[in-house]
């Protein structure tokens, strides 16, 4: 298969305006690294050439349906790996931690089977099941409780809400086959949300939400990210997706809400532990949970209310 065969077999090919897409993900990037230059701002240049890094990635692991289940089952090992990082474990914990890792593998290969019954019980239910029990092998019931649920609690946050993002690529779009754009939709309106709370945060100051946790969080950010979002998403999701203009802004607003979600909980789990950043993994952006932690709150949102509408 030569080069153009290669491209105009991509899921980017047969959905519409999938290249446009990518292409302004694209500029954007090198928008920002170019700013970083003229600015003399070298956080700024760090921040965009990872960015292009990650578009670089996700653009490869969405290429064809079939590589999104590596690239985010990938993913998934990284957070969780970092997550595991990051905790207080007892040695007795160590078994029950290590059979997570084989079940990112099974996780994602429902994903591929798209055996929709089995991907959304194994980790609520059958995962859920066995690591108290593999944690009573191990003979230690001194704190039996808090390693039974942060395990558990690890184990959704990593494997199962971001499988949900491989899952969408595999649902069939009528003319399209795949689910690209619901992935794209998914994934730009998550990133740009929190880019829109940060702004509207900067430039309307106002009261915090939650002080003790995200002292950055205001409720202007959070409005003006949540407005904004919504317009955004009323025209990015007709223009990718089978939702309308009426829908799509209210599932934009929705995922905003939910990304806010997703953020101060990894802020509290942050500071629980008592760290900045989860890790050193993207330079500019700190470690694999600070990029996906949104994610984690709207991927299943939006996965099971897109799943509800049309398939």
């Amino acid at each position: 298969m030569n080069l153009q065969q290669w491209i105009a077999s991509s899921s980017y090919s047969t959905l519409p305006h999938g290249f446009l897409v990518l292409g302004l993900m694209v500029g954007g990037a090198v928008a920002g690294m170019l700013a970083g230059l003229a600015l003399k701002s070298n956080e700024v240049l760090i921040r965009s050439r990872t960015w292009l890094l990650i578009i670089a990635l996700f653009s490869l692991g969405t290429w064809r349906p079939g590589f999104a289940p590596w690239l985010f089952g990938f993913i998934s090992f990284l957070a969780l790996r970092e997550f595991i990082t990051l905790l207080e474990t007892r040695p007795a914990d160590r078994g029950a931690l290590f059979w997570l890792f084989p079940a990112i593998i099974i996780q994602y290969f429902w994903v591929g089977m798209q055996w929709y019954g089995m991907f959304i019980i194994f980790i609520p239910v059958w995962l859920f099941l066995f690591i108290p029990l593999r944690l009573v092998i191990a003979g230690e019931t001194e704190g039996f409780i808090r390693s039974a649920g942060v395990i558990n609690w690890v184990a959704m946050m990593t494997v199962f809400s971001l499988s949900h993002v491989a899952y969408l690529m595999q649902l069939p779009v009528a003319g399209v086959g795949h689910g690209l754009g619901y992935v794209l939709s998914l994934v730009i309106m998550t990133a740009l949300n929190d880019v829109f709370q940060f702004i509207w945060g900067k430039l309307l100051g106002g009261p915090k939400i939650i002080p003790t946790v995200s002292p950055g969080k205001t409720w202007s950010g959070f409005s003006g990210g949540v407005g904004t979002s919504a317009l955004l998403a009323a025209f990015l999701l007709p223009l990718l997706t089978p939702y309308n203009h009426l829908t799509g802004a209210g599932v934009g607003a929705l995922l905003a809400c939910c990304g806010f979600i997703g953020d101060v909980v990894e802020s509290a789990v942050k500071r629980d532990i008592g760290v900045k950043d989860s890790g050193t993994s993207l330079p500019g952006h700190g470690g694999i949970l600070d990029r996906v932690d949104s994610l984690t709150y709207t991927a299943p949102v939006f996965f099971h209310l897109t799943w509800y509408l049309f398939h």
